[in-house]
């Protein structure tokens, strides 16, 4: 398509002489700018991909796709309805669980927990939990006083295995002195990390029986936690768990209890890459002012080389591979960066922690201890075109204005 002598004048061109330094500096800051808009929006939206992969991961990990509830009383006969439903097509497992708030006191601290009562067996079924034991074993989960807690309420209140965590239900007993707190001591025999700071921070998990002596639902839970083959399944299999239940309870799915988290990361996901986009955009208007300077300047070239027999084609492909190369350049330099950032970007996080002593992803803020990073293949072949066709569009203007370029005009002002 392009001839030596076309790339041979195109790559001068971008060599610029003292005469025509600023050209150069422009065409520079245009490279950088194409480059840092592609490198930058391969980042945010990698970022956010792994934002949202790490909280469905853990947040599914913990609960179930499909929780099953009583129709306003605890689920009676809960074994019988979770074997039918263990039988439909696409669901995984079932795991009754009983589910409660309390107020958790250790060491003259106190703060809200929520206690989940299950079966050993189907504890270890989680491998969120079961898998990320960092002090204790689930060998020692039974009985009527074991429970297992949250690695940051165990740092939060001094905790280790073997203390004992005070739980004080908000239902309390009625006596003819009125209505007493009912509370009980437990022993810790593990500390789980999910890596998710509500979780850490505020779950406890128990025996099943010890979760209904506490909150008193003799031979009831308080819900049942469906597993499905893929999440998104939820949809087609409602139905048929609703066909299961009947009218004894009502379901709420994953996307239902957690619609506030995943709406919002799309809408901010949009957002950045319309943001972001932006700066590809300006670095390609520089590529357009840049490259009609470079016309205004090489005026005088043109015309001899127009005198010479050169073509209004070949000055065309001449300028268009000028500024073509500034564009697939710079978006290749992105395309690096951005996917070297990707793969080193918690090691850069804690680089720069280190030197700056602040807490740039705190869990407390952002629900995660790491910061997630997946690479979408699709994405990133769309950012690099997006960059590669605004670059390319950028440069047929300018050199449509150099091959139109009257050769008699310019030697004439020159």
């Amino acid at each position: 398509m392009f001839n030596p002598f076309e790339r041979m004048v195109a790559m001068r061109y971008l060599r610029a002489r003292r005469r025509e330094g600023f050209i150069s500096v422009i065409a520079g800051f245009s490279l950088l700018g194409i480059g840092l808009g592609v490198a930058t929006l391969i980042i945010v939206m990698s970022v956010m991909n792994g934002f949202r992969q790490e909280l469905l991961g853990r947040i599914l990990g913990v609960g179930g796709h499909v929780n099953v509830y009583g129709a306003g009383a605890p689920l009676q006969r809960f074994d019988d309805m979770a074997e039918r439903i263990r039988k439909l097509t696409g669901v995984v497992s079932v795991i009754p669980v009983v589910d409660g708030q309390v107020m958790a006191t250790a060491n003259s601290q106190a703060s809200g927990a929520v206690v989940r009562g299950v079966r050993e067996e189907d504890i270890r079924s989680r491998a969120v939990i079961a898998n990320n034991i960092k002090m204790g074993s689930l060998d020692a989960f039974v009985g009527d006083d074991a429970i297992l807690i949250g690695v940051r309420m165990a740092q939060r209140m001094g905790l280790v295995v073997g203390d004992s965590l005070t739980l004080i239900s908000p239902k309390g007993n009625v006596t003819a002195f009125g209505t007493v707190p009912r509370l009980r001591a437990y022993k810790i025999v593990g500390v789980f990390e999910v890596g998710m700071f509500e979780y850490d921070n505020s779950f406890i998990y128990m025996p099943m029986e010890a979760a209904q002596t506490f909150f008193q639902l003799t031979e009831a839970v308080s819900m049942l936690e469906v597993t499905l083959t893929d999440p998104y399944l939820v949809r087609s299999l409602r139905p048929q768990i609703l066909q299961v239940v009947g009218q004894s309870g009502r379901l709420l799915d994953w996307q239902q209890l957690n619609s506030s988290f995943f709406t919002a990361i799309q809408v901010e996901r949009n957002v950045m890459f319309l943001i972001l986009t932006l700066i590809i955009l300006v670095a390609a208007f520089n590529v357009i002012s840049g490259m009609i300077m470079l016309v205004k300047d090489k005026g005088q070239d043109i015309a001899i080389l127009r005198t010479m027999g050169a073509t209004r084609g070949m000055i065309m492909r001449i300028f268009f591979l000028s500024g073509a190369s500034v564009g697939v350049v710079g978006t290749i330099f992105g395309f690096i960066l951005g996917l070297a950032f990707c793969r080193n970007i918690e090691s850069i996080r804690q680089g720069i922690q280190y030197l700056t002593g602040t807490d740039l992803f705190s869990a407390e803020i952002y629900f995660l201890s790491q910061l997630p990073a997946v690479v979408d293949p699709n994405e990133v072949a769309t950012v690099v075109i997006m960059s590669l066709t605004l670059s390319i569009l950028a440069t047929i203007y300018p050199s449509w204005r150099a091959a139109r370029l009257d050769p008699v005009e310019a030697l004439r002002y020159e």
